[in-house]
């Protein structure tokens, strides 16, 4: 090549250097585009441990973590809720951050029941919501929308299931399941948390 084609070479590189770099600085998310989602909430009706109603226009614009257990459970939900609650106190200063728990067990988590369940661990009704409701609706939930159990589940009859799942789904402020977590592994629970905080910052 000539040395007037190696000008026009090196001239052509740097103006597409210099074109990316220009589109990475002025467009958010250029040079990391975001994960597609794994799934998307659907419309609900819950009862909060207040006996409120809850519904996904309560989470509309917020970033949260939901999670399923029952209350009377021995074994994965204890630790997964003294993790939940080290979240609970490492974003309580995060106004737009909020911990849903759902029963797996409304037959017998009935509101006083998640209301006592609460408040053992000192949670903020305001920003950490214990779910009760319709076991269909909450295991639809589970499955459907936050992709935290298999949809093939449901096949048999809703009296005869009982859910039992130790992973958590954070959701953005669109209502989008970014990524599922363990929440019984530390590890995966300070992930979560960090994610969680890249999520606040999204407009």
């Amino acid at each position: 090549m000539s040395k007037k084609g190696w000008l026009y070479l090196a001239f052509f590189v740097t103006l597409a250097l210099g074109f990316y770099f220009a589109l990475a600085r002025l467009i958010p998310g250029y040079t990391n585009p975001k994960v597609a989602p794994v799934s998307f909430i659907r419309p609900f009706q819950f009862t909060t441990q207040e006996g409120k109603p809850f519904t996904e226009k309560d989470v509309a614009g917020k970033v949260f973590v939901a999670e399923y257990f029952f209350t009377t459970c021995k074994t994965i939900c204890p630790v997964m809720n003294k993790y939940m609650k080290g979240v609970a106190e490492e974003m309580k200063n995060e106004p737009d951050f909020l911990i849903l728990s759902h029963t797996c067990d409304p037959d017998n988590d009935s509101v006083p029941q998640m209301k006592k369940y609460a408040d053992s661990l000192g949670a903020d009704p305001a920003r950490w919501i214990f779910l009760t409701g319709r076991k269909d609706s909450l295991y639809n939930m589970a499955r459907i929308s936050y992709t935290i159990d298999d949809p093939n589940n449901n096949l048999q009859k809703i009296e005869d299931q009982f859910l039992h799942t130790q992973f958590w789904a954070l959701v953005d402020r669109n209502g989008d399941v970014r990524k599922i977590y363990d929440g019984i592994k530390k590890s995966e629970v300070k992930r979560m948390i960090q994610d969680a905080r890249k999520l606040l910052q999204e407009k």
